[in-house]
């Protein structure tokens, strides 16, 4: 039933831009800390760097749950599943990082994703996949995508940068463990 792959071959890149929604996961070290997943829709927010790199816009959310979990350790796993079509699911574990805006190398990724200069961009998640496997998702349902929702956008661009960069200061300063946020 499930495979491993040495790399993320142009078929397989592919099917992971089509999906339209893929899952973050990320866990501070220890066994105290909160373990954290997030959805993320994809609205061409992930592009695949190369056979075993990829990278995703980091909106702002009302958590840092995985900025903070990658700067302590950097262990991460994106999930996706085929919600249409044949059953499938696709996780690459690895090494993460997040570059933010003003440091080095932002400009060049954040010129690959569409909106990447974006007000309520926080930073380019970039993943080096370590592993790369697929299973079966025999007991993933069958679901319409209807379209993503605007209000993410909409309220970024209400708040303006000022209030952007209060927000992070007020919402996103720490993780709910006490890491270190934006």
């Amino acid at each position: 039933m499930g495979r491993t792959y040495e790399s993320i071959d142009s078929r397989l890149a592919e099917w992971l831009l089509s999906q339209p929604i893929f899952f973050v996961a990320t866990a501070p070290g220890g066994s105290d800390g909160h373990i954290n997943c997030s959805p993320k829709g994809n609205r061409d927010e992930l592009v695949v760097i190369d056979d075993r790199r990829v990278a995703y816009l980091d909106q702002t959310g009302s958590g840092v749950e995985t900025i903070a979990h990658l700067e302590e350790n950097g262990r991460i796993v994106l999930m996706f599943c085929a919600f249409t079509g044949p059953p499938r699911i696709v996780r690459l574990h690895g090494r993460g990082h997040r570059v933010r805006p003003g440091e080095k190398g932002f400009d060049a990724l954040a010129a690959r994703f569409p909106g990447g200069d974006g007000v309520g961009v926080r930073s380019v998640i970039v993943v080096d996949a370590e592993r790369i496997s697929d299973s079966c998702g025999f007991g993933v349902p069958l679901m319409a995508f209807e379209e993503h929702r605007s209000t993410m956008d909409e309220w970024s661009e209400r708040k303006g940068p000022d209030g952007i960069a209060a927000y992070w200061q007020e919402k996103n300063a720490a993780s709910i463990d006490g890491l270190p946020g934006v």
